[in-house]
């Protein structure tokens, strides 16, 4: 059977873009034909299986262009555990032009990815109908509303279901205390007392257990039996049972009609109780974004006809002018036009310290601004922000699902048959082989084994963690783009750090000025004004020093240039010459000592320069692009975790080995152009290790996207967020060592949450069907059952939350200055 589907791409602006798409897609198994109009902008493919829709997207971008997707998140209630996911997965999975389908059990949410034009919200929100469970409104307002109700709701039933609970336990407990017992019978005969037990559970059974039953005949209906379907067969069994018990005892065998109404009521009430303890823990593990939100400013004062106007956030546009007043939150980013003042950036820098901000500077919206009023011009705003951004890939890395997770979905979705499976076993063998009276041994091992075997643990193990671990890391100013890059992360072997903006500060400092001959501020005031006549890299890093000392640069005239050599002019009645040794050697001035001083300079990865003065030499400079602060401290760190360090640049070997050694890394891949910058990831991979590459997420962006994890560095307002798995947000790369602690404590974190949840089931599941009866006479109750389902889950929230405590290995919140990075030390000889 033949389909056609259609691809909206953008990039395309000739034919040989749509000749290379047509190949690419071509190339995929299934597809009959592909035509691409250039047109329209879109590919019409005509395809027979093989071939699925996201397979068809990844040709696209493998080909250099950007296919046009759609997403969508929508709140989901009803969900209880991993077979729930499973099956809004599967339902979702079947509409048309569905590229992705992600749900998340621990944030209650569904993620979809389609082609527009192919489905509408509607149909994907009848679809989930359809599975059993309800879609919700997808403003996040009205999503926190819900929230709030479900936790009111939640409380009032347990409450309602304890009340109701407790007397109908002690009456259950007179059976067996004699005296007790003896008590009761005076007051009232047993029947009546379990008429009173009927009385008391129903409405524990029916109102505040209601959700079981909703959630259990979707599920029944289906065919996919859940959660709810085992707390409702349980629980009705007992309660039923009971039921017939009092109104038809002879129906029984001897001994055998008697009442589980305590059961059936402590089970729906311990289980209520465990689920609104983990509606509690659900929201302690979304707080990270919450927070987040919470830095966003609600108005904005824009300048409208001479006049500051308070309108709401949504209404301000890209140009509108702004007014921040001191004490104010910076409302969208923007560019200052007018005004003075300094400005905490702690959500983005991480640093305490106010940075100052005056015309031309970058404001960030959700920043405070402290002492001064500051009119920008808007840049971005609305979802364009830097920290709606960030907020977006937080919440895109807590609903990615990581390889373990997609496991433990499958295993999920085959879980709850089987325990009914083992359960209808159980009461087979009781029934046929059990002691007398039988009847009530496989009544009450078949109801425990369908209790215990809660599947909740399982699919809370991962999101749960991958919740509160990626909004810990937004924390520490360590942003994971993608989920799947925490577990990723934990296994590297390997990191690759580029040089140039990674481990470097990217741009050329005056590191060095040694005075030969002449004073050493009126020498650099002379250099420093020939410098500022050309655009060289190297001219400005000796301007900058020179400004950065308070020096005015004089006049300069007769200025020429000769390309490879140096630069020449008058200046303030002298004759300066400035360049390369070879340039002082033509000019015929001796450089005795200084030669030797340079040698050591270029060892060091720095770049000699001559300063000639009048003809005589008068100084020799150094410029080089200084080392980031921490990164010798960030590359100890990662040696002292295991890890190999090596080090990829387009330099030459001697200033790539020159780095190398002051930053203590023995392995270096020099010379290396950028287009091969991906096939040395390529090729550390062959060699068989996992491989993490550090880079600015913009030049290295194909090496980002080959390695096992691609690290990006950002500075929080320029963040590469396209560019790799991971960015860091302050540009330092002691966030490398922080972000592999956070990933390896979260992997072990993972790993102990499916431990504990696979190791209970195996481990009770047997107890619950009652093999340690014939050895020690021991009977897991229905009513413990419940209770240790709902401990299990508890469990592994609670230790999903115990990462809110991780605290980073070393410190990487870089000073923030004014604007200008601090220069090299300048010395006189």
């Amino acid at each position: 059977m033949t389909e056609n589907v259609d691809i909206e791409i953008r990039g395309m602006s000739c034919a040989s873009c749509v000749g290379r798409v047509e190949r690419a897609l071509g190339q995929q198994p299934g597809v009959i034909n592909a035509q691409v109009n250039l047109a329209t902008q879109k590919a019409t493919i005509q395809m027979e299986g093989g071939s699925t829709t996201a397979s068809l997207l990844d040709a696209i971008e493998t080909a250099g262009y950007q296919p046009v997707v759609e997403s969508l998140e929508i709140p989901v209630t009803g969900m209880s555990c991993g077979s729930c996911v499973s099956r809004i997965e599967r339902a979702l999975g079947k509409l048309p032009g569905m590229v992705e389908v992600s749900v998340n059990l621990a944030t209650q949410k569904a993620f979809v990815r389609f082609l527009p034009g192919t489905v509408s919200l509607a149909r994907i929100q009848h679809a989930i109908r359809e599975a059993g469970y309800e879609p919700q409104e997808t403003e996040s307002q009205q999503q926190a509303d819900d929230e709030d109700r479900e936790g009111r709701q939640l409380l009032h039933r347990v409450m309602l279901a304890a009340v109701l609970t407790i007397p109908v336990v002690i009456i259950a407990m007179g059976k067996v205390i004699p005296a007790f017992d003896a008590l009761l019978a005076s007051m009232m005969p047993h029947r009546g007392w379990m008429g009173v037990e009927w009385l008391l559970t129903t409405p524990v059974q029916f109102y505040a257990g209601a959700r079981f039953y909703r959630g259990g005949y979707a599920e029944l209906r289906h065919l996919n039996p859940g959660m709810n379907s085992l707390v409702m067969i349980g629980s009705s069994a007992a309660y039923f049972y009971s039921v017939a018990a009092l109104l038809v005892p002879g129906f029984f065998p001897a001994g055998t009609a008697v009442s589980y109404f305590e059961a059936a009521a402590v089970i729906v009430t311990l289980i209520l109780l465990g689920r609104y303890f983990e509606h509690i823990a659900k929201g302690r593990t979304s707080e990270a974004i919450k927070k987040l939100l919470q830095l966003q400013a609600k108005t904005a004062r824009v300048i409208r006809d001479g006049e500051a106007v308070e309108v709401p956030i949504e209404a301000v546009v890209p140009g509108d002018r702004i007014l921040a007043r001191p004490g104010e939150r910076i409302p969208v980013d923007g560019i200052v036009e007018e005004g003075h003042s300094f400005v905490d950036e702690s959500m983005i820098s991480g640093e305490p310290v106010p940075v100052a901000k005056q015309q031309d500077a970058e404001v960030v919206g959700g920043t405070i601004n402290k002492n001064g009023a500051l009119t920008f011009r808007a840049t971005r705003v609305g979802a364009d922000t830097v920290l709606s951004q960030i907020v977006k890939m937080v919440e895109a890395a807590q609903a990615e699902k990581p390889p373990i997770q997609q496991l433990a979905d499958k295993i999920a979705g085959v879980f709850v048959p089987a325990v009914i499976v083992i359960a209808l076993i159980t009461f087979g063998v009781w029934f046929a082989f059990g002691p007398a009276p039988a009847l009530s041994f496989a009544f009450v091992t078949t109801v425990s084994v369908l209790l215990i075997a809660c599947p909740c643990a399982m699919g809370l193990a991962t999101p749960t963690a991958i919740m509160v671990s990626t909004g810990k890391g937004a924390e520490i100013g360590v942003l994971f783009r993608k989920g799947a890059a925490l577990e990723t992360l934990a296994k590297m072997d390997t990191v690759v750090l580029d040089k140039t903006g990674t481990l470097t500060q990217g741009r050329p400092e005056l590191t060095d000025f040694e005075v030969i001959e002449g004073h050493e501020n009126e020498v650099l005031r002379l250099v420093a004004a020939v410098e500022a006549q050309s655009e060289h890299p190297i001219a400005e890093a000796i301007v900058r020093g020179a400004r950065a000392r308070g020096l005015e640069l004089p006049t300069v005239s007769h200025f020429s240039a000769e390309p490879g050599y140096g630069i020449e002019a008058d200046v303030a009645g002298h004759r300066l010459h400035v360049g390369a040794d070879r340039y002082m050697n033509r000019l015929g001035i001796g450089l005795g000592k200084a030669e030797e001083r340079a040698k050591a300079l270029a060892e060091d990865a720095k770049s000699p320069l001559y300063a000639a003065v009048d003809g005589r030499l008068a100084a020799v400079i150094a410029v080089a692009d200084p080392l980031k602060e921490g990164s010798v401290e960030a590359i100890s760190a990662l040696k002292a975790q295991g890890l190999e360090v090596a080090m990829l640049t387009g330099d030459n070997r001697g200033t790539a080995d020159a780095i190398a050694r002051q930053v203590g890394i023995q392995r270096v891949l020099a010379e290396v152009l950028p287009d091969q910058k991906a096939d040395e990831i390529k090729r550390l991979q062959a060699e068989g290790g996992k491989v993490a590459f550090v880079g600015d997420g913009i030049n290295d962006a194909p090496a980002l996207a080959q390695a096992d994890v691609g690290i990006a560095i950002g500075t929080g307002t320029d963040i590469a967020i396209e560019a790799g798995d991971v960015v860091l947000m302050r540009g330092d790369l002691r966030g490398i060592v922080n972000a592999v602690a956070l990933s390896k404590r979260t992997h072990r974190t993972i790993i102990g949450n499916f431990v504990w949840a696979y190791g209970y089931n195996v481990a009770l599941i047997p107890v619950a069907a009652g093999v340690l009866y014939p050895f020690i006479g021991v009977l897991l109750s229905p009513m413990l059952a419940a209770a240790a389902m709902s401990v299990s889950s508890v469990f592994v929230l609670t230790n999903s939350l115990r990462l809110r405590r991780f605290t980073p290995d070393i410190d990487d919140a870089s000073p923030v200055t004014s604007g200008e990075p601090q220069t090299g030390q300048v010395h006189q000889a």
